[in-house]
């Protein structure tokens, strides 16, 4: 009998906490988007440390996204930029991008979050996305090289920003005016299409036909 009264007192304990004021979930779609982009940037992040390792063991090795002198994975990895921090930059998007799998699954199994938990996810997405903002300038301008790699990275964290950012601001957690509001409710697609255009004129401008050559 106790052991009965022990586990519906666990339960109800476990849907307290889920159901906490303020906790708020996600749509199935989101968490989808979330770990569908996280994973996208797991499997970046996966295979460049992989072609980095075969690089310190061979400085003459090519990575196989190294097309033509524009596409050259090699190049970036022999940058500065790409150790940022010290230590290969996708070791970092193999920890963080996990991250975002993470909190996409729990979603799908009816997690329930407070404001500051989606908050700090917003500010790690917003993180993210200026690093890779700052990566893709150092590889249009100074670097003179393009990964294919970083690129599926750089839309896959975008795409994520945008979303978590909507999220926050539909359901109250960021200040906005009730317009943006209604149009994040329809529209917020447009923003991550319009940020990867920029992103597509950009490195067309500076190559061109050059990509292909």
């Amino acid at each position: 009998m106790s052991k009965t009264m022990s586990a519906k007192d666990d339960a109800l304990d476990d849907q307290e906490r889920r159901h906490a004021p303020g906790s708020v979930g996600g749509s199935r779609a989101f968490a989808l988007l979330l770990v569908i982009t996280g994973a996208a940037g797991v499997l970046a992040s996966w295979i460049i440390t992989l072609d980095k390792f075969e690089l310190l063991k061979d400085p003459n090795f090519q990575p196989g996204c190294s097309i033509n002198p524009v596409v050259a994975c090699g190049s970036i990895m022999k940058s500065e930029q790409a150790e940022a921090f010290g230590f290969p930059n996708p070791m970092l998007g193999l920890v963080t991008y996990g991250i975002v799998i993470c909190v996409g699954m729990s979603l799908l199994a009816g997690a329930r979050f407070p404001r500051w938990y989606w908050l700090t996810f917003n500010a790690g997405t917003l993180f993210g996305v200026g690093f890779c903002t700052w990566l893709m300038i150092q590889s249009l301008y100074h670097i003179n090289a393009l990964c294919l790699w970083c690129c599926l990275a750089w839309v896959a964290t975008l795409l994520m920003f945008w979303y978590v950012t909507s999220f926050n601001i539909r359901k109250g957690f960021l200040p906005a005016p009730g317009w943006a509001k209604s149009f994040l409710e329809d529209f917020t697609w447009a923003l991550p299409v319009m940020h990867t255009g920029i992103i597509a004129m950009l490195i067309l401008t500076r190559w061109g036909a050059d990509l292909w050559a």
